[in-house]
């Protein structure tokens, strides 16, 4: 079983590729054949061209990887961290360009776009994990947690996905090495108990 693992930020040193590389290794431990991408250190371009836009627009080489890759994924992995309430622009981007009608949704038949779209998206799970410096009862009491509607009910839902899993973790700013280890091992177990082994396939 493929799964996809995404990461966007700008440092490699952040704690958001830490939690990348736990993720990444609790995949292959599990059995798991795994397609990563660090959407910054590979200069993907978050800009969607105009020609992109239409469902048959033309997409290069790069961008139809990442959508082929999308669509095969049997498991999708997220990690970014929370800046103003939405996602960093490069994910965003990715987000804008890898999300295509015809890959990760379509519209049937007679609607011209204003209905509730069919999702393709054949991923049985999908995790995402998330860093913040804002304490989780001010997120949910002040901003009402706005990544969770972003990828459960906008991106996620409509696409395919019901068995969507999401973690916020913070305060990272004021977090000790002891507490990010902790977080670290939680990630292991969360991609473990959330997407598991591969299914096997079986032969008549």
């Amino acid at each position: 079983m493929s799964a996809l693992l995404i990461v966007g930020h700008p440092r490699p040193d952040s704690f958001n590729h830490a939690i990348a590389r736990r993720a990444e290794q609790a995949l292959l431990t599990l059995g798991h054949d795994v397609v990563a991408h660090d959407l910054q250190a590979e200069g993907f371009d978050a800009i969607l061209p105009g020609c992109e836009e239409p469902a048959d627009g033309a997409v290069d080489a790069a961008v139809a990887a990442h959508c082929r890759q999308l669509a095969e994924a049997e498991a999708i992995v997220i990690v970014h961290p929370n800046w103003w309430g939405m996602p960093p622009a490069v994910m965003k981007g990715w987000i804008d360009r890898v999300f295509r009608p015809g890959i990760a949704y379509r519209f049937l038949e007679g609607d011209g776009g204003e209905g509730v779209p069919q999702g393709l998206l054949r991923a049985r799970a999908a995790v995402v994990l998330n860093t913040s410096n804002t304490e989780a009862q001010r997120e949910a009491e002040i901003f009402g947690d706005p990544l969770e509607r972003i990828w459960r009910d906008c991106i996620f839902g409509l696409c395919g996905v019901t068995n969507v899993y999401r973690r916020t973790f913070g305060v990272i700013c004021t977090s000790t090495p002891r507490q990010r280890e902790a977080w670290l091992d939680e990630v292991e177990q969360i991609i473990s108990e959330q997407i598991g082994p591969p299914e096997r396939e079986t032969r008549s």
